[in-house]
Parts: C-alpha cells; sequence; structure tokens
C-alpha cells in the first residue's frame, strides 16, 4: 500500500510539472542543475574546527527554522534560519554554512507543510537556498570587494543583500510563472518588506561573532532569544498585514456586493431577469484578463459591467419595456442613458476608471456610436469590451419582439461587425472563448438555482368545493427582492399593454383574445372563459385551455355555479371548485372537469353585469391574494370594453343583416360578392351568381295578411340557407327577392341549384299556407362568362331572372 502512495505521489509531481509550461519547467531545472551538484561538492571538501560547536550551531538553526511564518498572498514561509546562515559566513567554513542552511531549509519546508510539498519544490528550495549561500559567500569573501575599501560590518551587508536578492528574486520568479502575475509585483508585495530585517539580521551577525571571539561561541548561543524576538517580530508585523489585507478585503467586497444589489435591481426594471448581468460581468472580466488588463482596469471592467445601465433609471418605462423598434424620438432619449449613468457615478468617487467605460460603452470602433463618437483606441479599452459583450448578450437573450438567438448565431452576427462596430481584438478573443465562457455562465447559474430554491411550505388541506374565499397559503414564498421587482415591472407593463387592447379594439373576440395572452404572463392559468350575459344567461364568448368542450357547451343561469353566482352577486371569487359550474345541469351532464380551482371576477357594465371572466387551475388553491388584485385591476376596464363590443357587434350585425330573416341584406351581400371576386381573380375559379323572385307573393299577403306574409319570407329564408353549402352566401336584397353567391359552380351544377330552390319554395309555401301559392323564378350568371364585376354579374342575373318571369306569367300557368 505504501509503494503505491509513493508511486502516486511521483506520478502527481511530474504531472505538476506538465502543467507549469515550459518556461516555469525550464527555470527549475536550471536551478536545480545549478544548485544541487554544491551539496556533494560541500560535503567532498568538508571541513570543520569544532564540530561540538558546530553541532550546536546546527541544532540551534534547525530550531530556528521550525519558527517560521506564512508571507501574504503566496504560499510561502520565511523563518529566522537567515541569521545563522549569516553567522556562518563569520565564523564557519563554506561546507559547514551549505550544510547547516539546506538542512534548515529542508526543515522549513517539511515541518508541519499543508499540503504536503511536491519533492519537485523542496529539491528546488535546496538548489536556491545552495546558490543564495554560495553567492553570498563568494561576496563575504571577495578580494574585489575588499580592494574597494569595503570592511567588516559593509561586507556583511553586501552578503546579507546578495543572499536576500538570490533567495527571493528566485522564488518570486516561479511563484509569478506558475500564477500567471508580474513577478516584479509578486516580489516587492511578499518580499521587499523583509529587507530591513536581513540587514538587522547582518547587524546581529556581527555582533554574535564579536561575542564568540571575545568570550567564546557558547555565549554566542545566548543569541538565540533575539532569534525568537526575530520570529515574533514577523509573526506580528504578518498578522497585523493580514488583518489589514482581510479588511480591505471585506470592505471591497462589501462595496462590490452594494454595487451588484443596486445594478440587479436596476436590471430589473430593464430585462425580465439578471442572467444579463451574469453573463455580462463574466465575459467582460475573463476577455479583460486575456487581454493584459492590470487590476485597477479589471476592477473597472467588473463594476462597470454591473453598472453600465443605471443611467435607464431615466429613460422612461413605455420606452424600456417597448416590444419593438424605437422611434427616432424615443432612441433619442434612450441615448442619454450613457451621459447620466456617468454623471450618477462620478459622485461615487471610485479608485479605478469606471465612468469612462459606462460613458463610452455605446462607442463604436468606427465612430459612429453614441454619446461622443469617438472611435478606435479614443474609446477606453473597457468600454471596448463592454459593448461587444453587452451585445453579443442582448442577441443571444430573449426579447418580447424576436426570439433568442444561439451562442453560434449570436457570435456569428458580432464577428460580422468586426471592425466596424466593435474592437478587432475582442472579438477575436471572443470568437476563441464564447463557449468555455458560456459554459462558465451556466455552471454560476445552476449554482445560483440550486442555493436560491425556497424551502417547501406544508399547507393544511382547504375544503374542495363550495363558494367561499378560503385564505391561502400558496402566497407565502420566499421570494428574492429581484423577483419582487420584476414582478411589479412585469405587472406594470401587463396592465398597460392591456389598457391599450382595450382601446384598441372594438372587436369582442380579437379583445377577449389579445387580453387572454396577456392574463397568461401575468397570472399562471390552465384555462380561461369569457362569459357574457344575455338575457339572464351566460354565455361562453371565449374559451381557451383545459376541458374546452365542457366550458364551450354550458350555459349559466345567473346564481347558478360559480360564474353565475359571481356574475349574480356581482363580487369576486377565489379558489372555488370548478366542478360546481355543472351542478345547475343535474344528471344531465356525464362531464366533470378536472380542473381543482378557479379565480372569477366580475365584468361590470355601465347598467350593470355585462359578464364573468375566470381562470381555472389544475391544483388546489392555485391562485393568490395578488392574482385576484391584478384581475381584479385588469377587469376594471375590461367590463365596458366588452359591454362596448357587444353593442358594436349589434349595430354592425343591424347595418349588415336583413332584421326580418336574419340573412345578410343588400349592402353585406354585394360586399361580399366584391371579396369573392378579388379571391377568384387570383385563383381563376368558377363563381355564379344566382337571383331569384317569389311569383305569386302577393296573392299570399292579399290572402293570409302581410303576418304570414312575412312567417313565409322567414322560411324561404331558411331554406334557401339549407339548401346552400357552408361556404356558400345568401342574402336578402329587398321584398321578396334573394341572391347567392356561390363559389366553385359552374353551368352544369346551375340547373340542379334551381330546381333545389324550387323544392325549398314549395315547402315553404305549404308549412305557412296549407297549399302552394308562390313558385319562384331564377336568373344566374357566371363569372368571368356573363361579366367581370359585381355589378355586371348581378345586372346580367337580374336581366335574366326577369325574362323568365315573363315567361310566367305570359303563360298563366297555374301554380302546381
Amino acid at each position: 500500500m505504501e509503494v503505491t502512495k509513493r508511486k502516486s505521489y511521483w506520478a502527481s509531481t511530474w504531472l505538476d510539472l506538465e502543467a507549469l509550461g515550459v518556461p516555469a519547467v525550464t527555470f527549475i531545472f536550471t536551478q536545480l542543475i545549478g544548485g544541487l551538484p554544491l551539496l556533494p561538492y560541500a560535503i567532498l571538501h568538508w571541513h570543520s574546527d569544532d564540530l561540538f560547536r558546530y553541532g550546536f550551531f546546527l541544532a540551534v538553526a534547525l530550531v530556528a527554522s521550525v519558527l517560521k511564518v506564512h508571507l501574504p498572498g503566496i504560499k510561502a514561509t520565511m523563518s529566522a534560519n537567515f541569521l545563522f546562515i549569516l553567522v556562518g559566513l563569520l565564523d564557519l567554513s563554506y561546507p559547514e554554512t551549505l550544510l547547516m542552511g539546506c538542512l534548515g531549509g529542508l526543515v522549513q519546508t517539511l515541518w508541519q507543510a499543508k499540503p504536503r510539498p511536491r519533492p519537485i519544490q523542496w529539491l528546488f528550495n535546496l538548489a536556491n537556498l545552495a546558490l543564495s549561500i554560495s553567492a553570498a559567500e563568494l561576496v563575504f569573501h571577495s578580494k574585489v570587494a575588499a580592494g574597494v575599501g569595503f570592511r567588516w560590518p559593509l561586507l556583511m551587508a553586501a552578503a546579507a543583500t546578495t543572499y536576500f536578492a538570490f533567495n527571493t528574486i528566485s522564488v518570486a520568479g516561479i511563484i509569478a510563472m506558475t500564477e500567471g502575475r508580474n513577478p516584479v509585483h509578486v516580489w516587492k508585495e511578499c518580499y521587499l518588506w523583509a529587507f530591513p530585517y536581513y540587514l538587522l539580521g547582518a547587524l546581529i551577525a556581527c555582533g554574535v561573532s564579536a561575542i564568540n571571539r571575545l568570550v567564546g561561541w557558547q555565549f554566542g548561543l545566548l543569541a538565540f532569544p533575539i532569534v525568537y524576538w526575530i520570529y515574533r517580530s514577523y509573526q506580528t508585523y504578518l498578522s497585523r498585514l493580514a488583518a489589514q489585507k482581510k479588511h480591505a478585503e471585506e470592505i471591497a467586497a462589501l462595496h462590490l456586493r452594494t454595487i451588484e444589489a443596486l445594478s440587479l435591481a436596476i436590471e430589473a426594471k430593464d430585462h425580465t431577469t439578471h442572467d444579463h448581468l451574469r453573463r455580462v460581468q463574466t465575459y467582460a472580466v475573463e476577455i479583460a484578463k486575456d487581454l493584459g488588463l492590470d487590476e485597477s482596469q479589471l476592477n473597472a471592467v467588473r463594476a462597470a459591467s454591473m453598472l453600465h445601465d443605471i443611467g435607464k433609471l431615466a429613460v422612461p418605462e413605455n420606452i424600456l419595456s417597448k416590444p419593438g423598434h424605437l422611434t427616432p424620438e424615443e432612441f433619442e432619449k434612450m441615448k442619454i442613458h450613457p451621459i447620466v449613468g456617468a454623471d450618477i457615478l462620478d459622485r461615487v468617487q471610485f479608485p479605478y476608471p469606471v465612468v469612462p467605460i459606462v460613458r463610452s460603452h455605446h462607442e463604436k470602433w468606427d465612430g459612429t456610436g453614441y454619446p461622443d463618437g469617438l472611435k478606435r483606441e479614443d474609446i477606453p479599452v473597457g468600454a471596448r469590451i463592454l459593448s461587444a459583450v453587452d451585445c453579443f448578450d442582448a442577441l443571444a437573450s430573449e426579447r418580447p419582439y424576436r426570439r433568442a438567438m444561439t451562442p453560434a448565431e449570436a457570435m456569428n452576427n458580432l464577428s460580422a461587425e468586426k471592425g466596424r462596430s466593435f474592437d478587432p481584438r475582442v472579438v477575436e478573443v471572443m470568437e476563441r472563448r464564447y463557449l468555455e465562457l458560456e459554459m462558465m455562465v451556466n455552471a454560476m447559474e445552476t449554482e445560483r438555482r440550486r442555493l436560491d430554491i425556497a424551502p417547501k411550505i406544508e399547507r393544511a388541506a382547504a375544503p374542495s368545493s363550495g363558494y367561499a374565499d378560503l385564505p391561502n397559503e400558496a402566497e407565502v414564498r420566499a421570494t428574492s427582492f429581484l423577483t419582487s421587482i420584476i414582478s411589479a415591472r412585469q405587472e406594470a407593463q401587463l396592465l398597460f399593454e392591456l389598457a391599450q387592447t382595450l382601446g384598441n379594439s372594438l372587436s369582442l373576440k380579437e379583445t377577449l383574445s389579445v387580453v387572454a395572452i396577456r392574463l397568461k404572463d401575468l397570472i399562471p392559468h390552465d384555462s380561461i372563459v369569457f362569459f357574457v350575459c344575455q338575457d339572464g344567461v351566460l354565455i361562453p364568448e371565449y374559451v381557451h385551455g383545459v376541458d374546452y368542450d365542457l366550458f364551450s357547451s354550458i350555459r349559466i343561469p345567473l346564481g347558478q355555479g360559480l360564474s353565475g353566482w359571481v356574475a349574480r352577486n356581482q363580487k369576486p371569487l377565489t379558489n372555488g371548485n370548478p366542478a360546481a359550474e355543472t351542478f345547475h345541469l343535474g344528471g344531465s351532464s356525464s362531464r366533470v372537469t378536472t380542473l381543482q380551482s378557479a379565480l372569477c371576477v366580475p365584468l361590470r357594465g355601465r347598467d350593470g353585469i355585462a359578464g364573468v371572466l375566470t381562470l381555472y387551475h389544475r391544483e388546489k388553491d392555485g391562485f393568490t391574494k395578488d392574482h385576484l388584485r391584478m384581475l381584479l385591476a385588469a377587469s376594471s376596464k375590461l367590463g365596458l370594453s366588452v359591454e362596448n363590443a357587444l353593442q358594436y357587434e349589434q349595430a354592425q350585425s343591424t347595418a349588415s343583416t336583413d332584421y326580418l330573416t336574419g340573412l345578410p341584406n343588400a349592402r353585406s351581400i354585394c360586399l361580399h360578392l366584391e371579396k369573392e371576386l378579388t379571391r377568384i381573380r387570383r385563383s381563376r375559379r368558377p363563381l355564379a351568381v344566382l337571383l331569384c323572385d317569389l311569383d305569386g307573393f302577393k296573392k299570399v299577403n292579399d290572402k293570409f295578411g302581410h303576418l304570414t306574409g312575412n312567417k313565409l319570407l322567414q322560411e324561404v329564408a331558411s331554406k334557401f340557407k339549407s339548401s346552400c353549402r357552408e361556404y356558400d352566401q345568401v342574402g336578402r336584397l329587398g321584398g321578396d327577392e334573394f341572391v347567392f353567391v356561390l363559389p366553385e359552380v359552374t353551368k352544369d351544377l346551375i340547373v340542379e341549384m334551381e330546381k333545389r330552390l324550387a323544392r325549398a319554395v314549395r315547402e315553404a309555401s305549404r308549412a305557412v299556407c296549407g297549399e302552394t301559392l308562390v313558385s319562384v323564378s331564377v336568373g344566374s350568371a357566371l363569372f368571368p362568362d356573363n361579366g367581370l364585376s359585381g355589378e355586371e354579374l348581378l345586372s346580367e342575373a337580374d336581366r335574366s331572372m326577369y325574362e323568365l318571369k315573363e315567361k310566367h306569367y305570359s303563360k298563366f300557368q297555374p301554380v302546381p
């Protein structure tokens, strides 16, 4: 088992080397080749004046190596071992100093190290220490340094400086390579602060060496308390530094969270979700890193990506939410939002350049953007990044006036604008990384949804039937502030659109259809019915959803069922039992709805109830008080609209329908004929127009009176209508004249149609008068043979009909 662990340990070491990259691996192996051979060299050339003294020095040095502190910002440690290395330069031989320093470094690396260092790490540290000690030894014993006037204290300071430089620069370099950071920044941030301690260590080493020479090396070991003091000084300083850094990070995080909360609230006023912000921020920051922006610019991009639309607070809601292209005037109003946003954020006084990015994030690479018309490099690089990312997200997001594009489609559109609207470098990075970035965004969104799941609330069972407005615990939900803001915006927008819909149409079915679509977004439901009140009965005028056939066929008397109760009492009802809608039918209705709850509101007209709007849900207690409030707000104008539409349809029907027979009147039939001719001209299909007149109708009026004559006309109209196909049109021109518009009818079929009409007149005459007193004369005209316009066809049919009438009366044939 132990052998397996060791194999895995060394295998992972080689994997780490492969992951470092060629420059880092080259640097590491250069250090190893240069430093590790110094250890066997020191052993081969070993000599010691006093092994007992060396043993004590080595033991104290190893104890000092255990007293280590963790450096801020990197995975590295520092101990007071360097002090004994400097003493060794003065009082010990080179092999003794090298061995003591390397063993101390090895103890420092391995002692209570979590995680356990890889072999490549401690080998690198050994090589680095060997090189640093050797360089310091060369400087301290350099004849060149002595020749230019360096004496003992200055030589010690030079040696300490050399040791510090070799040791820290190498470590900072490999850390920078592995973490992708600037080596100079790493060295300044993590090591430069310790340089005074090395100079102080050089002074202490000189003192220890002087004590060794004057009173003996045993007294020199009393310097160990100084070592402990240096360790405690390190620890105190770094603890204070870590506390300050943590405090600064907490303040920065608080600042960032405040910005994010504000940006989410703003986003909720413009979009339906905050996926927009997450995608824009992730893309913008990653692209900024790829382009090599420094920390200040990264922070600016991070903040600007969340706050770039804050200026939309100054744009009216109807422009922000308009489901379509803006007018030039509306677009001019929209164009102020970068300026307003920059003015708002200018008061925050960010420590990094957020304001220029927000002001310029709608500028274009070719200078055609707004508000300042900047072009190319004059546009801040953060704004160039944000412009491209914002456009990509807009294309890949759902909008009321178009579907969302796939990321690939959005990227193709963005690439087409490379060099015109967007910085080519930014687009090239996006082309290379958009799939990877999309996966990052999706992973973040999945994690957010997992954390945002509201706890399930157990609800007591509610009664399953009856008309009572029951307490509804379904409205107790754990929702975020963002959801509340989005909901409020959606509600206001949908109510605004409903008001527009109700004011733009007098067609009842069109009005109800559009309202139903809007309500689906506002209040979740599985079925919707608009009942219109006519003569004390609720008639379903519009039905959509589950159990369509059932609700389309029922007629509900006022006071019966849920909707009838609401109509009679003119009070709304929440979460009633939909099965009650068919209770008044008793055993005559075998069908029962599967829906479990209903929300009903009365639609009031000017003089009373105009109808009832009822929503049905599959689940019990499916509606909340908020749903009722929104529906009542929507229904406040809906009742008047329904009443107006009914009156309009009635007036329209009166204007186009013959009051006696219910058939289309002369105006209506002529309009229908023109529409049919327009259609027929495109398809080049046949069409026939028949004109007929009742022969002997005056006898009926003279013998039975005008009331019987009217009944005969009604019966004839009914028989004529049943003799035609569904798409044929029959109308009354006036008196006892009728007209037929018959698509797809040829000359051969007209004879058969004339026989059916004659038979219909005879049957109607016998049914009303008890005998056959009237007959019919039928004239016909065919398109295009007998005319190309409606007027020509009617004229030809009329001429043909009067020819037949003249023949009829000239023969004086009695009616059979």
